[in-house]
């Protein structure tokens, strides 16, 4: 009940991307990055879903308007977990300085990414409390 109610407000990033210019596209199987990997940019879904996980351990599925790729972004440290498409994907590819840019200029946009980490990190304490 309480994960239900997390998901109503979970922030939807796909109407400040929806014309992005900056894509990457992925069939289905493909990894659009893997656990250790050093990070350049972030990553709104635009279309398609996407898995988030490590070895058999599945953290999170992400469909169109989620974000993915943030945390190595914000920090530096190499990425914390393997994303796969699930299905053909698009993505609008967010780089630091975009993203430094983006949270001067639209602060709903930081508001949201924070929001996005809370959530994440209340559901890893989840998973691991039990």
């Amino acid at each position: 009940m309480q994960g239900e109610a997390q998901d109503i407000f979970k922030p939807s990033f796909l109407g400040l991307f929806k014309n992005e210019e900056n894509i990457v596209s992925l069939k289905a199987g493909e990894l659009l990055f893997k656990k250790g990997d050093p990070a350049k940019s972030m990553y709104i879904v635009l279309s398609g879903e996407l898995r988030v996980g490590d070895g058999n351990t599945i953290f999170d599925q992400l469909a169109p308007g989620g974000l993915v790729g943030e945390m190595a972004l914000i920090d530096h440290a190499p990425r914390a977990a393997t994303v796969t498409a699930l299905t053909d994907c698009t993505l609008a590819a967010i780089d630091e300085k975009r993203f430094v840019f983006l949270t001067q200029q639209t602060p709903s946009f930081a508001l949201n990414v924070m929001r996005v980490l809370s959530q994440r990190l209340r559901r890893m304490d989840a998973m691991v409390g039990g």
